[in-house]
Parts: structure tokens; sequence; C-alpha cells
């Protein structure tokens, strides 16, 4: 690892920065080593200025919002990670919502409800951050971030250059963009929304919370669904089904309310997720023929 304090100097002249950062405070998993270094801009200005620097400097970068579907190395991450989740800049546009990466989804979907805009109550409890769900199409519910998305700015890593993506451009796919290849960073989206009521809108949040409440770990330090979900059946429901509801590997467990679900049951590394992982992956495969897919991302 680099123990360039000249490095985090420059870093600091930019925004707030630290060596040697620890992870699992970052983490909804509550999992991970220390960070190399670690950078929390709170403009998009700066969010790009960070990543110059790591280029001119040659040091990777890695961006991520809340980290609610990440699992982070327990040895640590080299290189600069930077969490966005104080960039928080959004606005209204008519009846649409401008708003930047790190804007939390329950912030944006508080918005729409004030001002009783309808089309995000899906997104609400998703513990995620804007730029993290375009990442990724985010969804519950029957919705996804691609259903509402109209554009976003963004940031082209190898030339530095911003460019606006049209939606067909973000080549949405169920749980993937072209975010993925590593080289666009979102900054900010805009999102068509339509007029309705705060009641029918509010309703709608409290049964979608509740329903989340009831069926998932909530209380229990997580990354959400661990996998995707397969093209036939649901992950979980095969988990369930193969007789790993429960099962431990050192302090991760799959967890006894919902099985598609790892969580942190106390002490947990991420050896210990990764164990786990592989071993669902075989039970399923075995039992069922049914290869599923991994959701949570590695970092190391």
């Amino acid at each position: 690892m680099l123990t360039n304090n000249p490095f985090l100097a420059q870093l600091k002249n930019i925004c707030e920065a630290y060596a040697a950062y620890p992870l699992a405070n970052r983490s909804t998993f509550k999992i991970g080593g220390q960070a190399e270094f670690a950078a929390f801009p709170k403009t998009q200005a700066e969010l790009c200025a960070l990543i110059k620097l790591a280029k001119t400097c040659d040091v990777r970068a890695r961006v991520f919002g809340n980290a609610s579907n990440i699992l982070f190395s327990s040895e640590g991450v080299s290189g600069l990670v930077i969490f966005t989740n104080q960039i928080k800049e959004i606005s209204l546009e008519g009846e649409n919502i401008r708003a930047s990466c790190g804007v939390k989804l329950s912030s944006f979907c508080n918005l729409a409800l004030k001002n009783e805009l309808s089309g995000a109550e899906f997104a609400f409890g998703i513990p995620g951050t804007v730029g993290g769900a375009v990442y990724m199409n985010a969804g519950a519910h029957g919705g996804e971030i691609s259903h509402i998305l109209v554009e976003s700015t963004c940031l082209d890593m190898r030339t530095g250059e911003t460019l606006t993506l049209s939606a067909s451009e973000h080549c949405f796919a169920y749980r993937t963009s072209v975010f993925e290849k590593g080289e666009l960073l979102v900054l900010s989206s805009l999102f068509k929304l339509r007029k309705g009521t705060g009641e029918e809108i509010e309703a709608k949040m409290k049964e979608y919370t509740e329903k989340r409440k009831a069926s998932q770990p909530l209380t229990m330090p997580s990354a959400g669904s661990v996998f995707k979900r397969p093209a036939v059946g649901f992950s979980g429901k095969y988990i369930e089904d193969a007789g790993l509801k429960g099962y431990k590997i050192g302090g991760a467990q799959v967890s006894e309310k919902h099985a598609g679900f790892i969580v942190n049951a106390g002490g947990a590394t991420s050896c210990d997720v990764l164990a786990l992982i592989e071993k669902i992956k075989t039970v399923v495969s075995e039992k069922f023929g049914v290869m599923l897919e991994t959701e949570i991302i590695y970092v190391e």
C-alpha cells in the first residue's frame, strides 16, 4: 500500500480526506479493513477533481455512495476510496427532479412526496444513493430506476470530460447499466415523475416500508439481497429449500428471516461472507441445477 503523504496532502486540498480509514464504519455490512486513502467530496466539482488527481498520480480510485451493496475486504482496500454521500444537490424542474449522485433515495422520495409527484415510491426504503441506484438499475416492488430516468450527467474517467447520456444510452438491464464497465461515473441524474396526490403516494411508501420490515432482516448488518433474481424462481426460495436458512460460516449467516440475505451475526469477515456465498452457490447448483449470480460487489 502507498504511504504517499504528499498525495494525502493534495487530497486534503480538495476536500475532507484521510489515510488508513476504517471502512467497516462506512459499510452497511459493518465489514472492512482500512482504505489506504478515503475522501469525502461535497460537490460534483470536488469529485471530478479527486478523479483527476488520482489519474495524475496513478492511484486507483473507486467511488461509492452509501456502500449498501458492497462487501469491503477485511484485509483493507488499496488506492483511493471516494464516498459521495455528502454531494446532496437536488432540485425540482417542473414535474422532474434532478439529483446529484450522493442524494439518498429516501431524500429523493421524500421530496417527490412533498411536491405530490408520483413514480418513485418503489425506491423508498432502498438504502442507497441516486448514483448507486443508477449504476445498478436498482428496483423493488415492480419498479426500476430505468422506468423514471430521463438522462444523466457523467464524468468520463478516461478523458476527464463531462457528458450527458440519454436514458437509452444507459444500456439498462436487470440490475445493470453501462456504468458497470467502469469508464463513466454518474454525477447527477434527471428523473421524470407525474402529478399524484400526497395521500396516495404516502400510503404506497408506507405499504412498501411495512413489507420490507416484515420480510427483511433490517435490524442486522447486511448488504441487501446477495444474489440477482434467477431466470426462473427466486434466489431466497432456492436457498431456503436447500436447507441453508440460518447456515453460518464464522460470523456470516444466511438470514433466518429471509434466505436471500447474508447478515453479519457478529464479527464476520469478508472471507466468512465469500465462503458462505460459495457454499450457497454450490449447494443450490447441486440440488436444483441453478447457478446463482452475485448482486453484492466485493472490493479489495
